[in-house]
């Protein structure tokens, strides 16, 4: 059986999700590894996801991860699978609590070079990881086009030079808008744009929650501003971040134009917003996925860069 075209290295957590008026979700499969992998599956490709994860994890999780994915990317590890508390405030505030001692192996592993990764090539993957990171993946997959998501934790350190380092490795970077601005110091995003591409991204996708993405390519006289697809019932925003990713990377690889993979982005973000935690594949895709990209595609404002 051929091995999956596009991959999403990155983290998988189990939510127990605390809501403001005390109601619970609790045992929900998250992660920005995962919420990825269903970007690439909702643009229509089964994904291969590379992670860690526990010998713990729970049976219904595991089917499903094993139904939606090519699992052969997964290491299992004798630490608790990494669980965490999401508590919501009313104001939209989330705070995160992991209820495990052990993290960083479910945060930044599987190394590069693991020999436990079984892909010897890939046509396109996003990664979530710090920059240190990137060069090391870069190698292992070098024909791959890489989609770079930086994590949150380092891109609010502000250390300009290490992002640097890690757009210098990635042919797409994505960080949402207040990453961006705290990295930059620079509030407006169509600034931020031009000094991203001036320091040397190739493409770049930045991620404005319900006010949608703007993206653009270097060499490029404009940047398109994509807009969010409305759904009609918004359940939970969290992980539609990481779905964009996905989505935007199998729309580029079809592609190559980072307009239409703004409109692949932005249609795979919507089904997230649509359940809590990583949304289920519908069985009619096809058709809704038809919808979401043409809602997309009719709202892409162009401006000059």
């Amino acid at each position: 059986m051929p091995k999956p075209e596009f991959l999403a290295i990155g983290s998988i957590i189990i939510d127990d999700i605390v809501y403001p008026d005390g109601r619970t979700s609790m045992g929900v499969l998250g992660g920005g590894g995962a919420h990825a992998a269903y970007g690439i599956a909702f643009a229509g490709e089964k994904p291969a996801l590379v992670g860690m994860v526990g010998e713990d994890l729970p049976a219904d999780i595991r089917a499903r991860l094993e139904a939606d994915f090519d699992t052969d990317g997964l290491v299992w590890t004798h630490h608790p699978q990494m669980r965490g508390w999401q508590i919501f405030e009313w104001n939209g505030l989330r705070n995160e609590i992991f209820r495990v001692e052990v993290i960083e192996p479910f945060m930044f592993g599987p190394a590069a070079d693991s020999p436990h990764v079984p892909f010897e090539r890939a046509r396109g993957f996003t990664l979530l990881r710090a920059p240190e990171h990137v060069a090391g993946w870069r190698a292992r997959f070098p024909g791959a086009v890489l989609l770079w998501e930086p994590v949150r934790v380092f891109m609010l350190s502000g250390d300009r030079v290490a992002f640097l380092r890690g757009i210098a490795q990635a042919d797409i970077v994505s960080p949402n808008l207040h990453e961006a601005q705290t990295m930059y110091e620079i509030e407006d995003e169509l600034e931020i744009m031009r000094r991203m591409l001036a320091d040397g991204a190739e493409v770049a996708a930045i991620r404005m929650g319900e006010l949608g993405s703007l993206v653009a390519r270097n060499g490029d006289a404009a940047a398109h501003y994509i807009p969010a697809v409305e759904v009609a019932d918004v359940v939970d925003q969290t992980g539609a971040g990481n779905t964009y990713c996905g989505g935007f990377l199998v729309g580029y690889c079809r592609e190559r134009d980072v307009a239409e993979a703004g409109c692949f982005g932005a249609a795979a973000a919507s089904f997230t917003l649509e359940y809590v935690g990583c949304a289920r594949i519908p069985a009619n895709l096809d058709v809704e996925c038809a919808w979401r990209l043409q809602e997309a595609r009719e709202g892409v404002r162009t401006v000059s860069l």
